[in-house]
């Protein structure tokens, strides 16, 4: 298929881009030589998710670099861009938490999950694998010392206060020496060193002790345990001078299993493991995760990788130390990590495999449903309201059932919509026009909640934008369980109740209702002013604040001008305002 083309592909590094039908690039690769790796795709033998790409490629494209560094790049570049469904999705992972401990003159210990935006990274302790493990530590630091609890300085003390857990820094002068000394033993313990901590604690639960107070030395003697438990389940591989992330793995049946361990000042702070399924050479893959990987994370001066990997490629794209352990503790180290991965691998990969066959099984019944069309992506909707008021939506997005959570989106429903057909209309509308504006990817299917009605209120809107969308409306039964497909041509389909179809789609319509519901929430939640405000379109927590601060009242804000407004927010947005909070009232 492919024999004329290929034949004009020099051997050089560069990056490759696969395309199906519609022209949508579907998979990005690099190579250090083009023609070898574009060939081995159509000649050599295929198996599991590289088969199922090589099946859908119609065209492929590359671009030729002068070097293997400027192909990673590009690849790299490329996946941004387009997010290629045979690539590694790694969107949905959320960072890790670090520990803050602030440099300011009163300092703060805290959980943070951004840390890309700090300025001063030496103040960031991790990463936690786990953010309940991190609470924890806050939570016991801030027992134990009487820090700083809130982020700005109030005028009076605060209950922390009350409770000996702060020292007043609002209004007290405050012994600079013991804020010293407070600094320094936290430091310690999250560096790795307890002894300060559990001196402090073991004097505590003695005082406790000895002045009766036998329930506060038990909670004293419970954090005590707790440290040492947490010691002695990190290995000491070096000094306290070793920092470093050390990244290993193992693959089998297009599945990689990774391991990931945290090594902060000699010990084995944390570990993280992760199994994805990949397409192509699993050490190509392993790179690219590692790259984004290192999108979310802060970069350590030193990473360390098995020997197939390109250390020196890595090395200059994350601009640090990145080497391959050859013998010593750091060797058994990974060894032990590529031990874990294949252990876990074996222990999941029947699970794995069977749910992916249970997934595709599912696509494949929706697609006959359909008439044969293709079915990867689906964009699903929700409204919610509050006795027919306060309409907000949300729309989820699935590949091949799976959830990408990082795409879904929520709408805030022009304020003078009363019923669901026009929320749906509006929230469709928007949705698909700024597609179209934007060039965005469009889905292959559209669910909406609901019968005929629902579904002729989409189609509708589709029309007028001339989009040929496959649509569904699910339709439930009189025990609110769903059970019925409508299609766009209104045709009721019979869903089998002990199907993986009506799994799936159960599962889609939940996560879409949860969502809606939850975005609702939050704004109800915000406070009676501002989850009013908040309700108008263009107005969200900043802005709201804004107004606020400015008049102080929603009655100044109903008698301010449109200009007056208009200083604070965009004046089509003080005209929704002025509107909203007039029909209100009536």
């Amino acid at each position: 298929m492919f024999k004329e083309k290929l034949s004009l592909v020099p051997s050089l590094p560069g990056s490759y881009q696969m395309k199906d039908r519609d022209g949508i690039i579907i998979y990005v690769g690099k190579a250090k030589n083009l023609k070898r790796r574009l060939k081995s795709y159509f000649t050599g033998r295929v198996t599991g998710k590289t088969k199922k790409l090589v099946s859908e490629i119609v065209d492929f494209e590359y671009i030729v670099t002068d070097s293997e560094l400027e192909s990673l790049i590009l690849e790299i570049t490329l996946i941004k861009k387009y997010n290629p469904k045979y690539n590694i999705l790694l969107k949905d992972d959320k960072s890790y938490p670090y520990i803050e401990f602030t440099k300011d003159l009163y300092p703060i210990l805290k959980v943070v999950r951004n840390t890309k935006n700090k300025k001063n990274k030496n103040n960031l302790y991790g990463p936690f694998p786990n953010v309940g493990a991190a609470r924890r530590v806050v939570l016991m630091l801030n027992r134990i010392y009487p820090l700083r609890k809130c982020e700005r300085l109030g005028k009076d003390y605060c209950l922390y206060y009350h409770l000996g857990e702060c020292l007043g820094y609002c209004k007290n002068n405050v012994d600079m020496d013991k804020l010293s000394k407070m600094r320094r033993e936290i430091t310690a313990f999250l560096n790795g060193d307890a002894r300060d901590v559990l001196l402090e604690l073991t004097n505590r639960m003695n005082e406790a002790s000895q002045k009766l107070n036998f329930e506060k030395a038990l909670e004293y003697k419970n954090m005590i345990e707790d440290i040492k438990i947490t010691l002695k389940n990190q290995k000491i591989v070096l000094n306290r001078d070793v920092n470093l992330d050390l990244f290993n793995y193992y693959s089998e049946e297009n599945y990689l299993s990774i391991q990931v361990f945290f090594i902060r000042s000699g010990t084995l702070f944390g570990r993280n493991k992760k199994i994805i399924n990949f397409t192509g050479n699993d050490a190509d893959a392993f790179t690219e995760y590692i790259i984004r990987f290192y999108e979310r994370e802060l970069i350590p001066k030193d990473i360390l990788v098995p020997e197939n990997i390109d250390s020196n490629i890595l090395s200059e794209y994350l601009k640090t130390n990145v080497r391959v352990p050859k013998r010593g503790d750091m060797k058994n180290l990974m060894d032990l990590a590529h031990d874990n991965a294949k252990i876990i691998l074996d222990e999941e990969l029947k699970t794995i495999t069977n749910n992916e066959h249970i997934r595709m099984e599912a696509v494949r019944e929706l697609s006959g449903i359909l008439g044969k069309v293709r079915v990867n992506r689906i964009e699903t909707f929700d409204n919610s309201h509050l006795f027919g008021t306060y309409y907000v939506a949300g729309m989820v997005v699935f590949e091949n059932f799976e959830p990408l959570r990082n795409e879904y989106r929520k709408y805030k429903i022009d304020v003078n919509t009363k019923d669901d057909l026009s929320a749906m209309r509006e929230v469709i509308y928007r949705r698909y026009y700024r597609l179209l504006m934007e060039k965005g990817v469009m889905p292959d299917l559209i669910i909406v909640d609901g019968g005929e009605t629902q579904v002729m209120a989409a189609k509708e809107i589709l029309d007028s934008l001339n989009l040929h969308i496959n649509l569904i409306g699910l339709k439930k039964d009189s025990h609110h369980r769903t059970s019925v497909i409508v299609t766009s041509d209104l045709v009721n389909i019979e869903l089998d109740t002990h199907g993986h179809l009506f799994h799936f789609l159960t599962l889609i319509q939940d996560e879409v209702h949860r969502f809606a519901i939850t975005y609702h929430r939050q704004i109800k939640n915000k406070g009676t002013l501002s989850s009013v405000l908040e309700m108008v379109p263009g107005i969200g927590v900043k802005r709201s604040q804004e107004l606020l601060r400015k008049f102080s009242s929603l009655k100044k804000i109903k008698e301010a001008s449109i200009e007056e407004l208009s200083e604070i927010i965009p004046s089509d947005v003080a005209v929704e305002l002025k509107e909203y909070l007039e029909n209100k009232d009536k």
